[in-house]
């Protein structure tokens, strides 16, 4: 039975104690956060946990060996080097850390710690996005042309990082899984309408080897609730829409297809396939459980966790670079003047 301490009872965190809880292997001996009144609350669910405000209790607790931080991205670093730093393992919400610097140092201390660190890339632990995985490895789609991601809602605003970072670790998180490789390069825009000094709209772009490409759309100013993922290969086209209570994939049978042969442009013409529309069964299970059994697993067995530290780096890496991109367009913008009127143009 391990000992768990989980930091931050806000959003996320009370999910995170009760799976720890429900599950045979692990135990929440002690929870940490600033406001009394979801200690209170917390109290009241499971009134044999302790509770404190002071997290320093829980990361110097001998007893504890498992460390979850809930808490704001800003915050994650110091909670999970303290704990590292003290022979814990650590398990972290997305994303892992601030910056790419951060996110090494933690890799470095768990290696020379021997402690397992884990993100909460809670997505890649779904029956979907793992069945979606195991279409495109059998080749039914054909060759990956391009991935298209939306992730839309009206909030929940941020007061420490902007809409990227908030909501597109989940899709960044789907698509390196889904492909098994990274960017060669990343591209990101983004504005600021409610909080002159946070980004609420953005959209990433993120080119792949062999001319692949894969666009994610965050915003937290959308009036409905979206979360799609578009997946165009050569031979099929494959839609996974988290949002449907069932049937969240879809295969279609569509395409278009390019001549053998021709001699003349005119003899040019494409080919559009319209074929069934599959519907895979996905299997039920809340991916969060899964996702805490793994890491149980891994600590148990000295297994390295599917989202481990360089999992969320890789993920960071790009968000770092996403987030450099939107500073250097918003600060290169350049009029150009067309039949009178001045358009202005970034220059990247």
């Amino acid at each position: 039975m391990l000992k768990v301490g989980v930091i931050g009872c806000g959003y996320w965190g009370p999910n995170l104690i009760r799976n720890f809880v429900q599950l045979n292997e692990s135990d929440v001996v002690r929870v940490a956060d600033l406001d009394p009144d979801r200690l209170k609350h917390m109290q009241s669910l499971y009134p044999g946990i302790q509770t404190t405000s002071d997290y320093h209790d829980i990361v110097s607790d001998p007893e504890i060996d498992i460390v979850a931080v809930a808490t704001p991205v800003q915050t994650h670093f110091v909670f999970a080097r303290e704990a590292l730093l003290s022979n814990k393992h650590v398990f972290i919400e997305k994303p892992i850390a601030a910056s790419v610097k951060e996110v090494k140092e933690l890799i470095g201390l768990a290696q020379k710690n021997r402690c397992k660190l884990m993100v909460g890339h809670t997505f890649e632990y779904t029956a979907a996005v793992r069945k979606m995985k195991e279409i495109i490895d059998s080749g039914e789609l054909g060759k990956i042309y391009y991935i298209s991601s939306q992730r839309l809602n009206l909030g929940l605003f941020q007061q420490d990082i902007n809409v990227l970072w908030d909501l597109a670790p989940h899709d960044i998180s789907i698509i390196l899984y889904l492909l098994e490789c990274e960017p060669e390069s990343v591209t990101a825009i983004g504005s600021s309408h409610i909080n002159p000094a946070i980004e609420d709209v953005a959209i990433l772009t993120m080119r792949f080897p062999d001319n692949l490409i894969a666009f994610v759309q965050t915003s937290w100013l959308d009036p409905d609730k979206v979360r799609k993922m578009t997946v165009v290969g050569s031979k099929k086209m494959m839609v996974y829409d988290d949002v449907q209570p069932s049937e969240k994939i879809r295969v279609y049978d569509k395409g278009v297809e390019l001549p053998q042969h021709y001699d003349t442009f005119a003899e040019f013409h494409y080919s559009y396939k319209y074929g069934d529309i599959i519907i895979p069964k996905i299997e039920g299970g809340e991916p969060l459980r899964t996702e805490l059994k793994h890491f149980i697993d891994c600590i148990k067995n000295d297994k390295t966790p599917i989202s481990d530290g360089q999992s969320g780096l890789r993920v960071v890496r790009i968000l770092e670079a996403a987030q450099n991109s939107i500073e250097k367009t918003n600060n290169n913008v350049i009029p150009v003047i067309r039949n009178g009127d001045e358009i202005k143009l970034h220059k990247v």
